[in-house]
């Protein structure tokens, strides 16, 4: 007589791992089924943080939390409100993990180890008696008789279906052809690729600036969520162009827009955005006044900013002038094109650069199909979709695995209450 689950999970990544075992915590007498294509589990769990788990984000304003999703902003605020950022880290402290705060908010195991979240979850897998099988490429399921029939290496049987795969387009496509419409994927969090000559000689330069993003002709690309003036952030010139955190969140807020400009398009820099953007009146004014202080000193030795000696006597080259040239020496017309390189400078970005090991993509079951409450379907009562399956994303710093925690959690939510 052929087996029949509770439910069946599809991936055993974090998603799938945390509602299989909050289903199993609430309703121990439940039948789990984990399937996962890989040899092992939680791979992305592994490599995220660098290995050290990025958890969550100790964010406490929900409001202010929900802003570092571009899309599934307003959805996951209700998921929040039920599961939230601070019942993640009182979930992991009860089963062991202890975890610690970072200046920048990003929550880790005190450990600094990935290895210890996968050792909890594992550990909590077996204790329930949670079945987990490797190796299982899904190629179909469908619902037939009130029970669902998911074909792998074999045929199984279970009342629920959770799809916890994330970015996988053969289970995006089987959703599909269950009715569900599938947002076309494309890649969120990446870096910038230019070939100008300005980078040469600065890779691993770090500076807090005001950027935007730009067509190629220097217009300006309208982004939504986005606010006129661009983004305030960690820029971090690399060997192929430009990275940190205000690139990554450009990448993920316009990565359909980008896509769909094939990835060519300008960059535009305010170098001068320390404690607060100056405008380029400011930044010609303060200039001006340098001139008339020291008008006997060279440029390269005197900046009246907040640039290492490099990256001013790189913006000083890119403007057209001499490093030697002194203060005095500056006409008008100099002034004025520096005043522009430090608070405009424009860089023709001719392609996307991977950001170290992680993948993340914009796309995925649109939200509009899904009910919220506990992260199911409205097509079928007994199908739950979570974690990056959906049309959900985010930039770094713990908010993607949150997404995964909270959807996880009312996901079993929904499955303990059958």
């Amino acid at each position: 007589m052929r087996q029949l689950y509770d439910v069946i999970i599809l991936g055993a990544g974090a998603s799938g791992l945390f509602t299989a075992i909050n289903i199993a915590e609430g309703a121990p007498h439940k039948r789990i089924l984990i399937l996962e294509k890989g040899k092992e589990a939680l791979g992305k769990v592994r490599i995220s943080g660098g290995g050290r788990c990025n958890l969550t984000n100790g964010e406490t304003n929900l409001r202010e939390f929900v802003k570092n999703y571009p899309r599934g902003n307003r959805e996951l605020l209700s998921a929040f409100s039920r599961f939230s950022n601070k019942d993640t880290m009182k979930w992991f402290e009860t089963h062991q993990v202890a975890l610690k705060e970072e200046a920048d908010g990003r929550i880790f195991p005190v450990s600094n180890s990935s290895q210890t979240i996968i050792d909890c979850f594992l550990s909590l897998a077996k204790k329930y008696n949670i079945e987990i099988l490797y190796k299982q490429n899904v190629h179909a399921f469908s619902f037939e008789k009130e029970q669902w029939k998911v074909q792998a290496t074999e045929v199984f049987h279970s009342r629920n279906l959770v799809v916890a795969t994330g970015s996988n387009p053969k289970v995006w496509q089987l959703l599909s052809q269950l009715g569900h419409t599938i947002v076309p994927p494309v890649p969120s969090l990446f870096t910038f690729a230019t070939e100008d000559s300005f980078i040469e000689g600065l890779a691993g330069v770090s500076k807090e600036v005001n950027a935007k993003l730009l067509a190629t002709d220097h217009s300006p690309l309208k982004i939504p969520l986005l606010e006129k003036q661009g983004l305030v952030g960690a820029l971090l010139v690399t060997h192929w162009g430009f990275s940190g955190p205000v690139i990554l969140r450009l990448s993920a807020f316009a990565a359909r827009i980008l896509a769909q400009l094939d990835y060519k398009f300008s960059l535009q820099i305010n170098w001068l955005a320390e404690e607060e953007i100056l405008s380029s009146e400011e930044a010609l004014s303060i200039l001006q006044e340098e001139k008339q202080k020291h008008p006997r000193k060279e440029l390269q030795n005197h900046c009246p900013f907040n640039l290492t000696k490099k990256l001013w006597n790189k913006l000083l080259e890119r403007s057209g002038v001499l490093p030697h040239q002194l203060w005095a020496e500056l006409n008008k017309g100099q002034l004025h094109t520096l005043t522009q390189t430090l608070t405009a400078s424009t860089f023709l970005i001719h392609d996307k650069a991977p950001f170290k090991e992680e993948f993340v993509t914009a796309g995925g079951v649109s939200l509009k199909e899904i009910d919220f409450k506990n992260f199911r379907s409205k097509l079928f009562p007994t199908l739950y979709i979570g974690g990056e399956a959906l049309d959900i994303d985010a930039v770094t710093g713990g908010y993607n695995f949150q997404n995964a925690w909270s959807g996880g959690y009312l996901i079993a939510e929904g499955v303990k209450s059958e």
